[in-house]
């Protein structure tokens, strides 16, 4: 019944138009946002643990203190997987359009407000800071299923992963903001309020005026989101949702039109058709049916989403303490706080610039040539090698003579992650699976993704501290140092390319062949046709 009717098949084949661009501007924006807001708080941890957490005669800098470290963190991941899932299952109960913009205000206020912290003690601004920014995470959760579910709804199916992988590129451009955010702010402050390094003068060292600049770093993110607003409420809802789950024929047809800018027939005669196909193909998420189905296609896009995320966000919060280690970053008792947040965005724009950035933009160039199950496929395996090439050799990339080795090798990383698996996991699953089910099996494996981010961000703060309890970060116990914990994603990088071989090829489909929308219906149109004619209808 899907494919047959008219408003989706306009859909399916419409050329690329105006509208297709500003759907993805309107929803990239909020993916902008999603990951300034995600990424900036690595560029800030060191000067919070400088600020707060100041110690009298010690030979380093303060910082945070290791269950504060991890959350600070962490709980923005907390609250983005109880989004994913809440306004995940919300969007295909409501619609897209209705739940959209609820969580884009969310974004809006928490940004502001994690800027406004407030207490008297470094705990009571950690507990408030930590309060908004689980918040912040729970609407920018609700982003993930909606923007992708609405975007390969509006897409025709010949560029459709392009599209879907253009708004998700806007993270890179997120993270590039991050950086420059970071640098432009930390440069004005310490050009015009100058200070020693740590070293020479501990406490003159962080200026009170540093206090602004994590404030102001965090509240920015608030700005794209706020702009963005109208436009998405101006947006119509999808045709898919509101023919095949809202059963209404008529007002797709009428929103369709107005946005292809051509006649589409409401086609009265297939709504009654409609409405009694509900029963034959409405089977629920815990159904044998939907296992039958599409089991192992949730585990899939799951599992794969949920490995890459452990070793793509352990990878780009804590690559400041990576660059430590091999020298990029000077030592913190050298600068003083304005100067290492400098140096610290600095780097992490760089490796966005050099590779996180392109890597996005050559998934959306080549998805629709390549396929989705290759281009995942190439990620993880030349993520495996490359973490396999940094990790074994380790000792040689720390000599100062082969530190640029060590950057180069390891945004040859995050440029295989971007152009891989770190936009496939999101594209597919906006693809496979019913309507009515879409942005709630979105949700779940983008849940999965984020328990993933939580394991890279939480294990890694552990598991990169040195062997030798005396190098060790202040307040951690030994871990197993840099180079095993880059052995350990690297064999996560190897579990994502097997469990890769689960997930189905969905480059050029239909989105109701993709999903089998037709099939139930199918499947009670021949038991009719058995039953009245009383002859076996070959299956």
């Amino acid at each position: 019944m899907a494919k047959d009717l008219q408003v989706l098949n306009a859909l399916d084949i419409a050329k690329t138009q105006l509208y297709h661009f500003t759907a993805i501007v309107i929803a990239g924006m909020g993916f902008f946002t999603d990951a300034y807001d995600l990424f900036c708080i690595s560029m800030v941890t060191k000067l919070l643990g400088r600020i707060y957490y100041h110690e009298d005669h010690a030979l380093k800098p303060g910082s945070l203190p290791p269950n504060v470290a991890a959350a600070v963190n962490g709980v923005a991941f907390c609250g983005t997987l109880t989004g994913q899932l809440f306004f995940g299952w919300l969007g295909d109960k409501l619609g897209r359009k209705k739940v959209y913009g609820m969580t884009l205000m969310i974004m809006v206020i928490c940004s502001i407000a994690s800027g406004l912290s407030f207490g008297h003690t470094p705990k009571s601004v950690m507990t408030t800071l930590c309060f908004f920014r689980f918040w912040l995470g729970f609407g920018i959760g609700g982003d993930y299923p909606l923007s992708a579910t609405i975007m390969s709804e509006y897409a025709n199916k010949k560029t459709r992963g392009a599209f879907i992988a253009a708004v998700f590129a806007m993270q890179g451009f997120g993270i590039l903001a991050g950086g420059m955010v970071a640098i432009i702010l930390s440069a004005a402050f310490k050009g015009a309020f100058p200070a020693p390094a740590y070293q020479d003068a501990p406490l003159a060292s962080t200026v009170s005026q540093a206090d602004f600049v994590w404030r102001i770093i965090l509240m920015f993110g608030a700005i794209p989101a706020g702009l963005t607003y109208y436009w998405r409420m101006k947006m119509p809802e999808t045709a898919r949702y509101t023919a095949l789950v809202a059963k209404n024929l008529k007002q797709a047809a009428n929103d369709m039109s107005k946005v292809l800018q051509v006649e589409i027939e409401a086609e009265p005669e297939k709504i009654e058709t409609v409405s009694e196909a509900k029963g034959a193909n409405e089977f629920g998420l815990f159904t044998k049916e939907f296992l039958r189905r599409h089991g192992l296609h949730l585990l899939g896009t799951a599992s794969t989403w949920f490995l890459l995320d452990i070793a793509f966000y352990s990878q780009n919060l804590f690559q400041k303490d990576i660059f430590s280690a091999i020298g990029w970053i000077p030592p913190a008792q050298t600068m003083n706080a304005l100067e290492e947040v400098y140096k610290i965005a600095r780097a992490q724009t760089l490796i966005a610039l050099c590779s996180t950035v392109p890597g996005y933009w050559f998934t959306v160039a080549f998805i629709d040539r390549i396929g989705r199950f290759k281009i995942q496929l190439m990620g993880f395996f030349f993520m495996t090698v490359f973490m396999f090439a940094l990790a074994i050799p380790y000792h040689h990339w720390t000599l100062k003579d082969n530190r640029m080795g060590f950057v180069i090798m390891y945004s040859l990383t995050f440029f295989f992650a971007n152009f891989g698996p770190n936009a496939t996991t999101f594209v597919v699953p906006a693809e496979i699976f019913p309507a009515r089910l879409r942005s709630t099996c979105h949700g779940i494996s983008a849940a999965a993704g984020k328990a993933g981010a939580m394991v890279g961000a939480f294990g890694f703060l552990y598991a990169a501290q040195p062997s030798d309890p005396k190098k060790t970060d202040a307040g951690y116990p030994p871990g197993i140092g840099v180079r095993n914990s880059l052995i350990v994603l690297g064999c996560v990088n190897f579990l994502g390319m097997v469990f890769t071989f689960l997930v189905p090829e969905s480059n050029g489909k239909s989105l109701e062949v993709l999903s089998r929308e037709n099939e139930g219906e199918e499947e009670q149109s021949e038991a009719e046709m058995r039953a009245t004619s009383g002859r076996t209808v070959p299956v």
